[in-house]
C-alpha cells in the first residue's frame, strides 16, 4: 500500500550500514535499488514509502536532529559525544565495542588524585570529561583526530580514551586497557518532531525491527 509520505532513513556508510539495512529489509522495509551498486546516495520505493540515504557515520545524528531524516542509526559513542537532540528508540545490538581508557603497562598513577591534571588524549573529549568528572579527577584534554595510541608512547599524554574492539592495536603498541568506560553499539534514533507527528508509523518500524533483532 502506497504511503502518502516518504519515511527518510539515514544509514551509516560501510559494513555497519549494510548490516543495518539488512535488518530493515528483513523487517519488510527493503528498497531493491540499494543493492544496485554505483555511487548513488539515495534509494527509495514509493510503494513501501521509504527513502534511504548513506551518510558518514558521525553525520547520521545531525541529519536526524535537523529533520532531514526521520530515523537513523548511530553508534552510542556518537550520541554520548555530540549529544544530539533526538530520541534514542532501540539498541540494535550490532556494531558492539567499548569505550575505554588505556595506557602503558607501567603507568601507575591513574587513580592518584595527583597534584597535576591527568593528560588524556582522545577523539572523544566530552565522554572523557564526563567520565573523569564522575571520578573527581582533574584532566587535561588533548584532542586528536588519529593515531591516538602514539600519544602516551611519545609522552604527549598519560593515557588515552578511545574505542576498543579486540584490543589488538593497543597490544601491538605496548598499551593495555586500564578501565572500561561504556559499552558501545548501534542505536536507532528518531527526529523528535517526526516521532510526534508520525508516531504510529515510526513505532511500527521500531516494533518490526525489534522483532528481527530478537531473532538474530
Amino acid at each position: 500500500m502506497r504511503s502518502e509520505r516518504m519515511l527518510n532513513i539515514a544509514l551509516p556508510k560501510g559494513r555497519l550500514g549494510e548490516r543495518v539495512y539488512g535488518i530493515f529489509e528483513s523487517a519488510g522495509l527493503g528498497v531493491p535499488s540499494v543493492n544496485d551498486g554505483g555511487r548513488r546516495l539515495t534509494f527509495e520505493d514509493a510503494d513501501v514509502g521509504v527513502r534511504y540515504f548513506w551518510v558518514k557515520p558521525s553525520d547520521v545524528a545531525i541529519y536526524v536532529e535537523r529533520g532531514a531524516a526521520d530515523l537513523g542509526v548511530a553508534g552510542k559513542d556518537i550520541l554520548l559525544e555530540y549529544r544530539p537532540d533526538v530520541y534514542e528508540l532501540l539498541d540494535l545490538g550490532i556494531g558492539k565495542c567499548r569505550m575505554a581508557s588505556a595506557g602503558k603497562a607501567d603507568f601507575n598513577s591513574y587513580y592518584d588524585s595527583g597534584e597535576f591534571p591527568l593528560r588524556v588524549a582522545t577523539k572523544f573529549p566530552n565522554i572523557a570529561r564526563d567520565f573523569f568528572a564522575s571520578r573527581g579527577r582533574s584532566i587535561d584534554i588533548i584532542k586528536l583526530h588519529g593515531s591516538i595510541e602514539l600519544a602516551p608512547l611519545l609522552g604527549l599524554s598519560d593515557i588515552i580514551v578511545d574505542i576498543v574492539e579486540t584490543g589488538e592495536t593497543l597490544r601491538e603498541n605496548g598499551l593495555i586497557v586500564i578501565e572500561d568506560i561504556v559499552e558501545i553499539s548501534a542505536r536507532l534514533i528518531a527526529n523528535k518532531a517526526s516521532h510526534k507527528f508520525d508516531f504510529e508509523r515510526i513505532e511500527g518500524v521500531v516494533g518490526s525491527v525489534a522483532k528481527i533483532k530478537e531473532k538474530k
